[in-house]
């Protein structure tokens, strides 16, 4: 054999066991732990594949990208939380559009109180209040010596109090590069360390509800206010937690008076969760689910392989829009999809008499449909 052919077989062998070693033995950012991921059904009944947001209009948001969570002000406008940390302001047709304020953050949900300031779950800074001068006021960023390291959502309660979640204890939005970057870790590390918090305005005090959720993420009161439901995005399904709860460990299988499962299973990753019309409550699902992620659920040392290949070849699922609505028994009242995925990362709904706005992670404009749920 030529000496040539010898050399270039000696260095393919080398290159061969110098990747082989990097793919094993690479640091990677996560610890991955072994899951059991659910059986996916599929795209069948409530969830029967559908066009029905395929006709999305658009309002075009300038230079703004990802209108994450949209809500009606106290002044009758449109706000919505975009990428850049600007939260815009404009007509209900999107006219007249304005930077109102910029957070220098990242705000994923926002509510209005009763005084009329907003208040918002900032990735990067905590629960903030924003005040109609646009004062902006960090409410909580910790509890005790533990920093919130991911605020997702948060909603007001009638009582004052203010309820939120943060995502993940090991993943923080700004330390991981962005919001997108540290949910994909945290739900590929499974670590299951999301939680439910509640602020306490007249005591400035905040408190644990829960734990053990992995990627905790959009939440609503009942009708009641004792109970939120919650969105465990890495688990594809929605808790049902009392706000009377105290340091429950939904890993422990808690007591159901305290907290249960209210719809398991779900065809996607829920995100944002709020309240519309005659009893509906709308979730966006961000992602579809993906056979990948699921095959990989009891295989932690793939995990780690995965996160050491380019990013371009991580499990990511494609774009696949996706919003459904349901009551507080868990009954599916509407499912709206887009197969082609053109309005990408579809994670919540904003419904109003006319219109349901499509809130989004990644999209260039703020999408929206007539509404016609609303018996006129």
């Amino acid at each position: 054999m030529k000496k040539w052919i010898i050399r270039l077989l000696i260095l393919v062998l080398a290159l061969l066991a110098i990747v082989f070693t990097y793919l094993l033995l690479a640091p990677v950012p996560i610890n991955p732990v072994a899951w059991q991921a659910t059986p996916f059904a599929g795209y069948s009944p409530p969830h029967a594949r559908n066009e029905k947001l395929a006709a999305l209009k658009t309002i075009e948001i300038g230079e703004e990208t990802g209108p994450e969570h949209i809500a009606i002000g106290p002044d009758g406008k449109l706000y919505a939380a975009v990428t850049s940390g600007a939260i815009l302001r404009m007509q209900a047709d999107g006219s007249q559009r304005e930077v109102w304020v910029n957070t220098g953050g990242r705000v994923l949900g926002f509510m209005f109180d009763a005084a009329g300031n907003m208040i918002a779950a900032d990735a990067f800074r905590g629960i903030l209040s924003i005040a109609p001068d646009k004062q902006i006021t960090v409410l909580t960023d910790k509890i005790g010596d533990s920093p919130i390291l991911y605020a997702d959502a948060v909603v007001v309660a009638k009582t004052g109090k203010i309820y939120f979640t943060d995502a993940s204890q090991r993943f923080g939005a700004k330390e991981s590069g962005g919001t997108f970057h540290a949910s994909v870790l945290d739900i590929l590390e499974h670590s299951s360390t999301g939680r439910v918090l509640e602020y306490d305005p007249a005591s400035k005090q905040t408190r644990l509800i829960a734990d053990g959720l992995c990627f905790a993420n959009g939440l609503v009161l009942s009708a009641d206010e004792q109970s939120l439901i919650v969105a465990e995005t890495g688990e594809y399904r929605l808790w049902k937690i009392a706000i009377a709860a105290q340091e429950l460990h939904l890993k422990n299988k808690p007591d159901k008076k305290l907290a249960s499962i209210l719809l398991r299973d779900l065809p996607g990753y829920p995100d944002n969760l709020m309240r519309g019309l005659d009893g509906r409550i709308w979730l966006g699902l961000a992602k579809p689910r993906g056979s990948a992620i699921d095959n990989m659920a009891e295989k932690p040392w793939l995990r780690s392989i995965t996160l050491r290949l380019p990013r371009v070849l991580w499990p990511v699922p494609p774009a696949y829009g996706h919003v459904l609505a349901f009551n507080e028994a868990g009954k599916i009242l509407a499912d709206l999809q887009d197969p082609t995925g053109q309005y990408p990362e579809t994670t919540g709904v904003t419904e109003t008499e006319d219109r349901l706005y499509i809130q989004s992670l990644h999209a260039h404009g703020i999408g929206w449909l007539p509404n016609h749920l609303v018996k006129k």
